[in-house]
């Protein structure tokens, strides 16, 4: 991690994660009746309940609609869902709209291509290690951990460092 991406850290209020790839491995298990599978990491999910814990704002921003990111949401407490969204950029302009805040205080971590115009103006671009070349040199922090691996937990841990609430959070569990 560089000084950069840690001072552009320190200002974040809302992180917004895409889902396949990001917060998932990428795989899609589809059963013949179409229903579709996916698989998320507990330690990630707690990740996202300590940055929360913080006063940082989460989001999910995705281009695929699966009720099960609908009950992944729910119980992190993520009430900024919004599935179905070809056009991501035209969607995270709205969330800052509503939620009345700049692009400088946001964060978008994101796997592919599709997320590359929001990570372009989110104040701090995270990418995972799988991500293409393009996505990894538009990042200013890749995980080391892989997508449904850990990714989201690191990623969360890494704002919290930065802006001095990791220490707090740990201590609910060290004292």
């Amino acid at each position: 991690m560089t000084q950069d991406a840690i001072e552009r850290a320190r200002d974040i209020k809302l992180v917004i994660f895409d889902v396949d790839g990001v917060m998932t491995d990428g795989s899609l298990y589809l059963a013949d009746d179409g229903q579709e599978y996916k698989g998320f990491n507990s330690l990630d999910g707690h990740g996202l309940k300590m940055l929360k814990n913080t006063g940082v704002e989460l989001g999910i921003i995705t281009g695929r609609n699966s009720q099960v990111v609908v009950h992944r949401a729910r119980n992190l407490g993520i009430s900024h869902l919004h599935q179905g969204a070809h056009d991501k950029l035209m969607v995270y302009r709205q969330l800052l709209e509503d939620l009345d805040i700049g692009p400088e205080q946001t964060a978008f971590m994101g796997d592919d291509v599709v997320d590359l115009p929001v990570m372009r103006r989110a104040r701090l671009a995270i990418a995972v290690p799988a991500a293409p070349d393009l996505v990894k040199a538009h990042s200013h922090y890749v995980t080391r951990r892989e997508g449904g691996r850990g990714a989201v937990r690191e990623a969360c841990e890494f704002i919290m460092r930065a802006q001095g609430t990791f220490d707090a959070q740990m201590a609910l569990y060290l004292s």
